[in-house]
């Protein structure tokens, strides 16, 4: 979903034939520095092995995080940062264990990319320098960052995707995902939006598939759910976010306002992937009424 824009932001839209966004090759991308791979919470598929006890706990205790841990900036509204929705296990304690599918760790340069491969990690302010600062309403430790494959829009699978979240629907997100994969569904790219120095107009610009960033929602005087990392934009010009009178901000992305369209990576109401991320009880921005945001799945459905 695009950053809050100011009128002189707004670009022209273009015809409906306008190009679509460009492709730029898509390959291994670089483990992030200063991430931690010894604290991966997930289990390995098929080995039997028990999570670490100590993984688990950083997890949990993750989880319940909802404030920053340092600075004292306020909530865009002038208040302090509201509490985050977090998912939450039987008896309401907030858990980051799945209940959609296991993920597999990753760990050998040789294995099959076409199985899908999944690790949830730590990460630190250092591996989100531009898309978290003092102040936001979850601090480094209540995110995680999955590294996974995901089939590209050439039809080949990709490794190390990578998607930071809150660590409270890390596993339930790996199983969404999962599912994804599963069905072959084209993702054009995934990476932090550290990558664009935080510029959600540039992640969208590049049709970069993200989740957390600790930005306003559009239009408004308060947190994104992706400034709770609780939201996820899948290939946003495939998927534009349209105004309630038509406007894309995107002009390579317009054409794709026409819903009818069934080119690779279109999401529309009531396939394959709109239905993985309804069971986790996320909700879709293509069913809004009005403006409609087709990139955007959230806890809330906002």
């Amino acid at each position: 979903m695009p950053f809050h824009r100011t009128p002189s932001s707004r670009i022209r839209t273009v015809r409906p034939g306008a190009a679509g966004p460009s492709r730029r090759p898509t390959g291994p991308l670089p483990t992030p520095a200063g991430t931690n791979r010894g604290t991966s919470v997930l289990t390995r598929t098929g080995t039997g092995r028990r999570a670490a006890v100590l993984g688990t706990a950083l997890v949990v205790a993750s989880a319940a995080a909802t404030g920053c841990g340092h600075g004292s900036s306020k909530s865009p509204s002038g208040g302090s940062p509201a509490a985050p929705p977090t998912a939450t296990g039987p008896g309401g304690t907030p858990t980051a264990t799945g209940t959609v599918g296991t993920a597999t760790a990753t760990s050998s340069p040789t294995q099959d990319l076409n199985r899908f491969h999944a690790r949830v990690d730590r990460v630190t302010a250092k591996d989100l320098p531009h898309s978290w600062r003092s102040g936001c309403p979850v601090p480094p430790s209540g995110l995680r960052m999955i590294v996974m494959n995901y089939w590209g829009m050439d039809r080949r699978p990709h490794p190390d995707g990578r998607l930071v979240v809150n660590a409270s629907a890390a596993n339930k997100l790996t199983g969404v995902f999962r599912k994804l994969f599963e069905n072959r569904y084209p993702i054009h790219k995934m990476v932090p939006v550290d990558a664009y120095k935080g510029s959600d107009f540039d992640s969208i610009e590049d049709d970069n598939t993200s989740a957390f960033n600790c930005r306003n929602a559009t239009g408004a005087g308060h947190w994104s759910q992706h400034a709770y990392g609780l939201a996820v934009d899948i290939n946003p010009c495939e998927n534009p976010y349209v105004t309630a009178d038509g406007h894309i901000e995107h002009p390579r992305c317009v054409k794709f306002g026409d819903r009818s369209r069934r080119d690779p990576g279109l999401i529309h109401a009531g396939d394959s992937t709109v239905k993985a991320f309804a069971s986790i009880g996320w909700g879709w921005g293509g069913s809004w009424p009005g403006t409609r945001d087709y990139q955007h799945f959230s806890s809330t459905g906002h």
